[in-house]
Parts: C-alpha cells; structure tokens; sequence
C-alpha cells in the first residue's frame, strides 16, 4: 500500500498524469514489491459471493497479481485494463489465456458488460474530479446485480506515496461523495470500510447494480 497520508491541501509536486509513465517505467519493480500475502482475500470472497456467472473486469489491473490471479485460480474469466503497457505485458506473461487490453480507464468503452468490476488500488490514481465521472463507466460496464468494488481513502483529500522512488498521485473523495455517486448512477452500497484493520488499513467500497436497469446509466 503506498498511500501516506491524507492532504487536503497538498504540495505540487508530480500529478496524475504522471501515473502511466511512472509505472511503465517501474513496472518490473512494482510487480516484484507487489505484497502477496492475501490481505485482501477476504474482501475478494465477499465480491466473489455476488458475482452472477461470467467473467470480471479487473480495472487498472497492473501486472495481474494478485487480484486477477485469484479470481483466475477460481476459474474465473478476467479482461484486465491497464494504461501502461509494461504492466500487461507482465500480466499477460503470467496469464496469457486471459484478456489485457491497454487503455485508460477514463476514456472506457468495450460496449459490453461483465459479471463484476474491480478497481483495487488503481481507481484513486485519478483526480478527484476524474473519480466521479468513472461511475457512468462502471455502470455501463457492470451487468444487472453485479458487483462492484475499488478502494479509496479514508477522507476527501490528495496525497502521494512513491514506486521505485518516483512520486505517485493518489486522491480520495469522502465516504460519503462515493456513497452519493453509486446511489444516483444505480448501485446499492453492500459494505463500505473505512482503514479496515483486517485490509492493511485500505479503505474498501463494495457495491452492486440494481437490478432496474433503468436506475443506471446507459452504456457509455
């Protein structure tokens, strides 16, 4: 986890569209200070335990591990998004069965949709302006009662943290902004953690589509 602490007047220093060049840069040593020691195991069942059939988009999916592992080890479908290339070229090196596609989140639009959506430390890489605007996005991408699940900060706030010794950008807004966003773009909120103690103090939304469709944004 790299975040530091939560800022909110932060110094300039290197911004968010610093982000896909630090980590193309620093791809290899991410992937190998990368903690896999299942600290998130229990968030991942919690997802699972919603998922309908059909395959998950695992977005900012970095090197794969060990977010799209896991899910890949459960015989689970992943198509996993990342900006930088260097990532996926890791990713697809451990997985090469699955699907990796390189594009910025942002701009998203693969006219289809999945069985769940995870964005695990990688969706508060972006601005918090950029954040709310994803939510149309995840919507048109998230199947009817599918899951979806990223991690955030603790507050509204900006802060950095480093890869490699590089500065990376990390933003939040509050619990209760992120609680807003879902409601009026068609989610239901399952569980929302704050520094959750069993998560190495990450900061964990888990919410599902509604059903209505109609409650939703249509496809983007």
């Amino acid at each position: 986890m790299f975040i530091l602490r939560w800022l909110g007047d932060a110094t300039a220093r290197r911004g968010p569209e610093d982000i896909l060049g630090t980590y193309e840069r620093q791809a290899r040593h991410f992937d190998a200070k990368r903690s896999r020691g299942g600290m998130e195991d229990g968030w991942l069942t919690k997802f699972a335990g919603l998922l309908p059939d059909g395959p998950i988009l695992d977005l900012g999916c970095g090197a794969g591990a060990p977010i799209a592992e896991w899910f890949a080890a459960r015989g689970r479908g992943v198509t996993g998004v990342d900006g930088a290339a260097a990532m996926l070229a890791l990713a697809a090196q451990r997985m090469p069965e699955q699907d990796w596609i390189q594009a910025d989140m942002r701009g998203l639009a693969l006219n289809r949709q999945f069985a769940g959506l995870i964005a695990w430390n990688s969706f508060f890489h972006l601005t918090p302006h950029d954040q709310a605007a994803m939510f149309p996005i995840f919507a048109a991408h998230l199947s009817p009662g599918g899951p979806l699940m990223f991690t955030c900060g603790p507050a509204a706030g900006e802060t950095w943290g480093q890869v490699g010794g590089e500065d990376v950008y990390h933003a939040s807004l509050s619990p209760d902004a992120y609680r807003d966003l879902l409601d009026r773009h068609g989610f239901e909120v399952v569980d929302f953690v704050v520094e959750d103690p069993d998560c190495n103090r990450h900061s964990v939304c888990l919410a599902r589509k509604c059903q209505d469709s109609s409650r939703a944004t249509s496809m983007v």
